[in-house]
């Protein structure tokens, strides 16, 4: 299968799932590419869209955010969260390797 320019094949599809540690049937690649291409260009699209004097927002309702103190703090519950780990070490998860 060729690579559209600048788009995603379904080896890159196959490529990706398998660093996610994903299972994609080789029959679901194609479409997968397909579904992603029609994305970027869709958001290729959104880039041509003139947003001259367009102020940015955060939100469509006009509220203001709620404010609480800046305040550095590790929230005291390490130890507790920790529990739930299927492997922890010197109070920090382990995971398994996802990149090679």
């Amino acid at each position: 299968m060729a690579q559209p320019q600048n788009g995603v094949s379904a080896e890159d599809v196959k490529k990706i799932a398998r660093l996610s540690r994903l299972h994609v049937e080789e029959d679901r690649l194609a479409p997968i590419a397909e579904d992603l291409n029609g994305i970027l260009a869709w958001i290729e699209q959104l880039g041509e869209v003139d947003v001259e004097g367009v102020e940015p927002m955060t939100s469509a309702v006009d509220m203001a955010a709620p404010m609480r103190t800046d305040k550095v703090t590790d929230g005291g519950k390490r130890d507790e969260i920790l529990k739930n780990a299927p492997k922890a070490d010197d109070g920090f998860f382990v995971v398994p390797r996802s990149v090679e």
